[in-house]
Parts: C-alpha cells; sequence; structure tokens
C-alpha cells in the first residue's frame, strides 16, 4: 500500500453525477456498459465505459447516481472516448458493485 497525504488526496476530483443513458457496449473487450453521466452545471455530461454487467442491466442503471473520477485524461475504449472512470468494489466474485451515495444529493457534488 502506498501513502499520500491529504494534499495527494485532494488531487484525485471524484465526484456524483446521475446517469442519463445506458446501453451494452458489445465492442468492448470485456461486457461493458456505456454510459452518460451528468454531473451538474460545472462539469456537465460526460461518457464512460464500465464493466458493470454482472449486477446492473442498462434499464436500471438510468437514474441511478455514481461516484466517478472526473479528473483524469480521456481514455479510448474501442471505437468512444471514455472521460471519466466509475467508482466501484469488488464482490466476493470479483463483479463491480457501484459505488453511490445512500441518500439523493445534488449532482457535482465533490468527495471529501
Amino acid at each position: 500500500m502506498v501513502t499520500i497525504d491529504l494534499d495527494g488526496f485532494h488531487m484525485v476530483d471524484i465526484r456524483v453525477g446521475t446517469i442519463v443513458a445506458a446501453e451494452p457496449f458489445p465492442e468492448a473487450r470485456k461486457p461493458a456498459v456505456r454510459l452518460v453521466i451528468d454531473f451538474g452545471p460545472e462539469i456537465g455530461r460526460k461518457r464512460s465505459s464500465a464493466q458493470i454487467t454482472v449486477h446492473y442491466t442498462p434499464e436500471a442503471l438510468v437514474g441511478r447516481q455514481v461516484a466517478a473520477v472526473v479528473n483524469f485524461p480521456p481514455r479510448q475504449i474501442g471505437p468512444m472516448m471514455s472521460e471519466v472512470l466509475c467508482l466501484g468494489f469488488p464482490d466476493a466474485d470479483g463483479a463491480v458493485v457501484l459505488v453511490a451515495p445512500d441518500q439523493p444529493v445534488p449532482d457535482g457534488g465533490r468527495l471529501f
């Protein structure tokens, strides 16, 4: 484990957003879903690819809030450019469970 200080933590910009669109992403190497997430007026809508097909269907994702890193550089994932990294934890089998607030919060709120 690498130890960081508080300044290092503050360099990672983790925000909450609401998924406004989700669809299967068959072009990805591993099963994935293509997402559009609304992070509010300051950041706007961003696209992401997430390997979350075990626990989530695209239809069930729309309207959910999720946490994501918004200040990584965009990354090419197959034919799309992923702009944010959705955060999750592995379940007992290694499948991703998304990180989300347990109460509704305003989109764009920063994790602290």
